[in-house]
């Protein structure tokens, strides 16, 4: 019976080939009129090893087909009349804001919590991201959070709409893998790193409600065709890939916990695995850049209110600040989590007071820079599913050039793929697929030594800058360098502008 209801599905592979490039090319022209970044380097040629993920890549859910061939004709007669006629209409590619069912749970200020959506009916894949922005841990720094970045307090001035970019764009030239699914947009309004369940006083002036926020978005989402789901993926970038490893095994439990244990949750934490790391020079703790990262969460947990992960609190009894650093908590998740981490992060630089402006970097600077690089390695050997360019940067996943940079010549949408079809590999039993590494870290030594990194610029000029130019400016010494290796000059200053 299996092989009869395949039968179909087989003879519509040519239709939907012709219908995707149809999809592509519409994207492309509703696309024109945006000022996207033109890319640094071509994509890499498609090798013939990887036609046989085609169907694979197709955003429409193919699991379907063994399942359910109504629900499949469903999806392909959705794409099909969201790209005809491609000429007379503008594809509606926005999320939309909706506001909490439940008012009690709420942003800093107390105005409604909330979420953009934008559906994708047919499919059975969610995307729910967390939006990153620091935070804040006392009354005095709140109250000046709230004046200068009000919006990451207050749902005042939300806009209606909200256009997804990178892993949350509708275009699969810019998504390849993720462009179909549906599309939620969680904006950070509780400046907690997504951890508090306190509600706003009189005393504290401030709600903190952010994993609060989260459990109350998916509970809505149950309504709107979550229920239906077959994967959840949880993503974040800064405070909000920490916010996942805080909150996606939670996630996990409150499906399961209201019937819906079916549903595979996992998570995608983007620049939010930061070392409890001693700062490169120590200053007096009065905001959030001044503080070592520590002092900042032992502060933090106490005025949010927090809760931690449970497994995680029991292992950490009374030192439950160590449950937001990531080599810490992610031993006691047990949903599975990609992780994607810079090895050398501007946040992580920047709470370590190294500042990259002005002046070059003195030598001390750039050892502890190498350093950072070393040790964030370290952390990371043990987790299976992970992307760690040795770049300069920070977040990526919601960028326009996150398809660009590679590690081993493999791309982050590739990656991410990769850990999708292993996943669903290993739930059937299968081995995992050949070629399709999903453990991708840098050996590169130094910042901005992968060619793939993001373009640097001149903090204040705007100009470009060369991998050369700017490791000069970190106060990298060529000469130095050189003599150290053995070789001239001008050989290692090639080797570096080629990334070699």
């Amino acid at each position: 019976m299996k092989a009869v209801r395949m039968v179909p599905s087989l003879l519509l592979v040519p239709f939907l080939l012709v219908l995707m490039q149809s999809g592509a090319l519409c994207a492309r022209r509703f696309r024109g009129g945006r000022n996207s970044q033109p890319r640094r380097s071509p994509p890499p040629p498609t090798h013939r090893a990887d036609r046989g993920d085609t169907t694979e890549s197709f955003p429409l859910d193919f699991t379907a087909v063994e399942e359910n061939m109504d629900n499949f004709m469903t999806q392909v007669k959705n794409l099909a009349q969201s790209l005809y006629p491609c000429s007379a209409q503008k594809l509606d590619h926005d999320m939309k804001l909706n506001f909490l069912v439940n008012t009690s749970v709420t942003c800093n200020d107390g105005s409604p919590a909330g979420y953009y959506l934008k559906e994708s009916r047919g499919s059975r894949r969610w995307l729910i991201f967390l939006e990153g922005g620091w935070y804040c841990f006392n009354k005095e720094n709140c109250d000046s959070r709230y004046e200068t970045m009000r919006r990451f307090m207050s749902s005042s001035k939300w806009p209606q709409t909200k256009r997804g970019t990178g892993i949350l764009s509708p275009l699969p030239e810019e998504n390849p893998h993720w462009w179909n699914a549906n599309m939620v947009f969680i904006p950070y309004c509780s400046s907690d790193v997504w951890s508090g369940v306190t509600a706003k006083t009189e005393q504290n002036g401030y709600a903190f409600m952010g994993s609060l926020i989260i459990q109350e978005v998916v509970k809505n989402l149950l309504g709107k065709g979550l229920d239906n789901a077959r994967v959840l993926l949880l993503a974040g970038s800064s405070a909000g890939g920490t916010g996942v490893l805080l909150n996606v095994d939670r996630v996990a439990e409150l499906l399961e916990g209201m019937g819906y244990a079916g549903i595979q949750v996992r998570g995608l934490s983007d620049s939010g695995w930061f070392l409890d790391n001693k700062q490169y020079h120590c200053t007096d703790c009065v905001d959030t850049i001044g503080c070592t990262p520590t002092e900042t969460i032992k502060r933090g947990i106490k005025y949010w209110g927090s809760v931690v992960p449970d497994r995680c609190r029991q292992s950490h009894e009374g030192e439950e600040w160590n449950c937001f650093f990531g080599y810490r908590v992610f031993p006691s998740i047990k949903s599975p989590v990609f992780v994607v981490q810079w090895l050398f992060d501007e946040a992580q630089l920047t709470m370590d007071n190294i500042q990259l402006t002005g002046q070059p970097v003195q030598e001390g600077q750039w050892r502890y820079i190498q350093n950072l690089g070393i040790e964030l390695r370290n952390t990371l050997k043990d987790v299976p599913a992970m992307f760690a360019p040795a770049c300069l940067s920070h977040e990526v996943i919601t960028r326009n050039y996150w398809i660009d940079v590679q590690v081993k010549g493999t791309s982050l949408p590739r990656a991410l793929h990769c850990w999708d079809r292993s996943l669903h590999d290993s739930r059937n039993n299968k081995p995992p697929p050949k070629a399709c590494p999903v453990h991708l870290i840098d050996n590169c030594p130094w910042p901005h030594c992968n060619p793939t990194c993001p373009t640097i610029r001149d903090q204040f000029t705007g100009q470009e800058m060369s991998v050369v130019q700017f490791l000069m400016h970190m106060g990298f010494d060529v000469q130095k360098m050189a003599q150290q290796q053995g070789m001239d000059p001008s050989k290692l200053l090639g080797m570096l502008s080629s990334g070699s």
